[in-house]
């Protein structure tokens, strides 16, 4: 079925798609659409994005026996299913004091009940401050997560992320005031 691209041939193509302003898994479609080699187009793209290669190939692992479920033409489909199930995603290695947040946020979305798997991205490439404001706007269900220890995971978080330096600075202030008035209103019932 392939024809036309080794591996390293199709790293560069899938490098020059993405600095030309492609999408992970539009350029993915591309090459795969092109080759039909759709496993090394995985490949390919994992690692023009910076994947490390036992990553990449972990994740291609996963996903290689969806391959079945698609026929030639079907390309975009696929790779709408590759991008939905994060696989072209680059982790983001995170200092300590990141990683201390990231782990209140991940208090905060279990005492939460979970979060939306859309979220998962965030978290894999430490869109700390989009996390904290998305969950600083939570409104609890009756009987469902755990508003005490939510609340407290996400003041510790916002008081972390607070800082003149951040982009996004009166927005995570706000964020963080409504948070500690939530946690107020909590701890006086």
């Amino acid at each position: 079925m392939s024809h036309g691209g080794n591996e390293g041939s199709l790293v560069l193509e899938a490098q020059e798609l993405l600095a030309a302003g492609q999408r992970d898994e539009e350029a993915f479609a591309v090459l795969a659409a092109r080759t039909g080699n759709w496993g090394t187009c995985v490949l390919a793209v994992c690692l023009a994005l910076g994947v490390p290669r036992t990553d990449a190939e972990a994740r291609l692992r996963e996903v290689e026996p969806l391959f079945s479920d698609f026929a030639v033409g079907e390309e975009e489909d696929l790779a709408f299913l590759l991008k939905c199930g994060h696989v072209f995603i680059v982790d983001r290695a995170l200092g300590e004091h990141d990683e201390r947040i990231r782990g209140l946020l991940g208090i905060a979305a279990g005492a939460r009940g979970g979060y939306p798997s859309g979220l998962l991205a965030w978290f894999r490439t430490g869109e700390l401050t989009k996390i904290f404001l998305y969950f600083a706007k939570t409104r609890f269900q009756d009987g469902r997560g755990s508003p005490p220890d939510f609340w407290a995971a996400m003041t510790a978080a916002g008081e972390l992320l607070d800082s003149p330096d951040c982009p996004a600075h009166e927005e995570v202030t706000a964020g963080l005031e409504r948070c500690r008035a939530q946690a107020a209103v909590i701890s006086a019932d």
